[in-house]
């Protein structure tokens, strides 16, 4: 029998789903299609994508009310999070049930991983200087190479349109919250531009009640820029930053000491865009992405710089595309408390890729070839195939292998194994995709399988780099099996627009049988806005299921349900007011053991924007 916390979403969501598809012969809005940039790194409508893919504006960050950006994407389609407390705390996500380490990060193009812990510091990305997120779902290491093994997820920051858009935001909500964002964009003949800078502080809440009682706030200091230049008709460059401070109390060993926590993540990259002729174009990017992170008063620091190198060309033939790419990945890991010296490494690839659109058949493969300056090479591929069976209906079916590179911190750290060998996938999706207008539903299902998973064993001896703190040491001890359906639908009818997604997946470890730690089995997602009298106002329920805290799921998490509230009006020209409240039911939930969750909070806020 389900419980009464999942009966409401789940009952819901199929009158969403089949809202969608019962309105599917209403007319189409007429509009420019949609494009996307992160499933093939070249730009291309959506209708020619194969992938599974999921994009957000920045208008719909904004109807959302969220404060993080983990909170944006735990509400997509395949998505969940678990987080170490509030907003600033330790935050890992999961694209199907994948580790938070098999998702491939990119802002605005530039690389972002942690080689100590592996994975993209979530917490340290500001929301308020997103303006789109594209989200690719699956494998997609014959595009990117190693870490995308579960997806992908890049993020924009603004960029500079015709004319000039200023724009102010201030706003207060629960636990202290203050926060105040100001930008600007514009274009002046051959050059656009943008800046952005934000300011949010929060006394935040006891994260750990039981242990160490006291509130673990965090401040946040933000800018972002770019600065764009179209030197003539068939070459631009672009140059793009973003700086994110982050200092945020967490809950250490010792109760009563003031612990905190300092990231800085960094990006800078360099595009030269070139246009040769109609059929053949360029590009050439220099990245570079920092992730620091330092502690105190008990002294850790562990610092990654990863940069890169892309030189990549473009054919148009007929119907058909083809891709050829140079890239160079350099890592570095400053991690001297438990690293016995600065470690360096570097990957050189060339990648390949073919794509068709020819009446109702879409075709993308892709190959790629990695050569790691420490364990030598890894081959990748993917092919994936759409047909447009019925009009607005397309069936897909895809399959590809992965990898992710051991990171620097699990090789050569005083826990580390220098001969740990490269996380390796193969995965194999299919499904039914509809789009029209407003209208939109999908039904995927995938598999996806993970040989020589590393993982931290504890016990007897010591790792042959050196003696560690604990017995134990990284090894590729483990298997896991990430498999599921996802549905997705959205349909407008009259004023209310719905959205909604049901995941039902099973990530466990395949050695074992047991599930995955912090990961539910079932998961449902129901939206609904309108519009009145000048007023937006929004809805949403998400109900997660019960989940085990650790690998042997000895530690329950309960399965919980959560609805929030947002709404926003003009209140005068060029004001807006905003407001939002987050679990209006004030429901007491886990996404990590031991840590609290925020309660029923609000937020307020008046912003400014010329039109």
């Amino acid at each position: 029998m389900l419980n009464s916390s999942l009966r409401a979403p789940l009952a819901a969501l199929p009158l969403a789903l089949l809202a969608a598809f019962s309105h599917a012969q209403t007319a189409p809005v007429p509009s420019l299609p949609t494009t996307v940039v992160t499933a093939t790194r070249v730009a291309q409508p959506i209708t020619d994508v194969v992938a599974d893919v999921t994009i957000v504006d920045r208008a719909a960050i904004e109807r959302s009310g969220a404060t993080g950006l983990a909170d944006v994407l735990g509400r997509l389609p395949g998505v969940s999070l678990a987080r170490n407390g509030g907003l600033g705390a330790t935050t890992s996500v999961y694209v199907r049930g994948a580790e938070t380490r098999f998702t491939a990060v990119f802002v605005d193009g530039v690389r972002i991983d942690s080689q100590s812990t592996g994975g993209a510091s979530w917490n340290a990305i500001p929301l308020s200087q997103v303006d789109r997120i594209e989200l690719v779902r699956g494998p997609a290491a014959a595009v990117y190479g190693s870490d995308a093994m579960g997806g992908v997820i890049q993020i924009f920051t603004r960029k500079g349109e015709a004319g000039f858009s200023p724009s102010v935001e201030v706003g207060v909500g629960s636990y202290g919250t203050r926060k105040v964002a100001a930008s600007i964009s514009g274009q002046q003949g051959v050059v656009d531009y943008a800046l952005g800078v934000s300011r949010e502080t929060s006394d935040g809440f006891n994260a750990q009640p039981e242990s160490n009682p006291d509130r673990d706030g965090y401040r946040n200091t933000a800018f972002s820029g770019s600065l764009g230049w179209q030197f003539n008709a068939a070459n631009r460059i672009d140059v793009n930053l973003l700086d994110s401070d982050l200092d945020a109390q967490y809950d250490g060993f010792s109760p009563g000491n003031d612990d905190r926590g300092q990231s800085d993540l960094q990006t800078l990259g360099v595009n030269w865009s070139a246009e040769w002729s109609d059929s053949y174009s360029t590009k050439l990017a220099v990245t570079r992405g920092r992730d620091r992170y330092a502690t105190s008063p008990s002294p850790y620091l562990t610092d990654t710089s990863v940069t890169s190198y892309l030189w990549q060309n473009n054919w148009k033939l007929g119907d058909s595309q083809l891709t050829a790419a140079l890239e160079r990945r350099e890592d570095r890991l400053d991690n001297a408390s438990t690293s016995p010296v600065i470690t360096e490494r570097s990957q050189n690839a060339l990648a390949l890729g073919y794509a068709l659109r020819s009446g109702a058949h879409t075709l993308q493969l892709n190959a790629r070839r990695d050569d790691d300056s420490e364990f030598g090479g890894q081959s990748t591929g993917s092919a994936a195939y759409a047909f447009g069976f019925m009009p607005n209906w397309r069936a897909l079916v895809s399959m590809g292998n992965a990898f992710r590179a051991p990171t620097l911190f699990q090789r050569f750290s005083r826990y580390g194994v220098a001969s740990l060998r490269p996380e390796t996938s193969n995965n194999i999706e299919t499904g039914v995709k509809y789009d029209q207008g407003a209208t939109s539903f999908s039904a995927i299902v995938y598999r996806n399988k993970v040989s020589d998973l590393i993982t931290y064993v504890a016990g007897p001896g010591t790792c042959a780099n050196g003696t560690g703190d604990y017995a134990g040491c990284y090894g590729n001890t483990a298997k896991a099996q990430y498999s599921g359906l996802t549905l997705a639908g959205a349909q407008r009818v009259g004023m209310l627009a719905f959205s909604g997604s049901l995941d039902l997946q099973n990530p466990k470890d395949a050695s074992t049988g047991k599930q995955l730690a912090r990961r539910a089995k079932q998961a449902a997602k129901l939206a609904v806005s309108t519009g009145v009298a000048g007023w937006n106002l929004g809805a949403e329920t998400e109900y997660v299921g019960k989940r085990f805290n650790d690998a042997r799921n000895n530690e329950r998490l309960d399965g919980y349900t959560l609805v929030n509230f947002s709404v926003s009006t003009p209140v005068a020209k060029d004001w807006t007011l905003l407001g939002r409240v987050d679990n209006i039911a004030d429901t007491d939930y886990e996404t990590a053991k031991g840590y609290a969750t925020a309660g029923r909070t609000f937020y307020v806020g008046l912003k400014w924007a010329p039109n």
